[in-house]
């Protein structure tokens, strides 16, 4: 049986927080689970990507009321695992393209009761990394620019969505880059089941911002 696309009422739209500013970190991971289902917290190494944020190693706890997502921009994700098992996330996200085997970093996190995600760069092609899409039960496809607010999608990226439900039917997709009224629409009708949005929520009104992304994440026909 033919397995059925993701409703896009059921897309979840997920504020993410990427900062190297403390009091801004811990702003924002009080407030968006005031009103969202789910959130991402990006870290950056420096290595991976050239800026930074609050390490992992910085961060005492994780909310608790929801779900709560890492996505490690970082080289060697080795180095990072202590933190991650300590936080105990909803869902840890590697890039394929970091320099260390995934398969036993994934393997270590599921031990641990944390779910394991793959994140893909617009240069790569699923294929290339079938054993990754294979093993995890997330896959993240980025289009956007790594470690900065405010990028633009590459809507070509949704073409990516077929080739890795093709390795993988089940898995959870997620999208990571430049989401927005102008395009959450698209992206929510592309069978992808987690939409993270940053700068589109850095607005004086962030819940307001979110609830209008969530209604039109639902409309259909061509948007004029």
């Amino acid at each position: 049986m033919q397995r059925a696309a993701v409703d896009p009422i059921d897309v979840i739209i997920a504020p993410t927080v990427l900062t190297a500013d403390p009091n801004e970190f811990t702003k924002l991971i009080g407030l968006y689970p005031t009103f969202a289902k789910r959130m991402q917290i990006d870290v950056v190494d420096g290595s991976f990507v050239a800026t930074t944020t609050i390490p992992e190693s910085a961060i005492t706890a994780l909310p608790t009321n929801i779900p709560v997502d890492l996505h490690m921009m970082v080289a060697r994700p080795s180095e990072h695992l202590p933190h991650i098992l300590r936080l105990k996330p909803n869902l840890c996200i590697f890039h394929a393209e970091a320099t260390e085997d995934l398969l036993p970093i994934f393997a270590q996190l599921k031990q641990a009761g944390i779910k394991a995600g793959v994140a893909i760069l617009p240069r790569t092609y699923p294929g290339s990394v079938e054993h990754y899409i294979k093993a995890a039960d997330h896959v993240l496809i980025f289009a956007g620019e790594l470690g900065k607010n405010g990028g633009t999608a590459d809507l070509l990226q949704v073409e990516k969505v077929k080739l890795v439900r093709k390795i993988n039917p089940d898995v959870e997709i997620g999208w990571d880059g430049g989401v927005s009224m102008d395009n959450v629409r698209t992206l929510a009708h592309s069978d992808i089941n987690i939409l993270n949005a940053g700068s589109s929520l850095r607005t004086e009104d962030p819940k307001a911002a979110w609830e209008a992304l969530m209604k039109e994440r639902e409309a259909r026909g061509v948007k004029i």
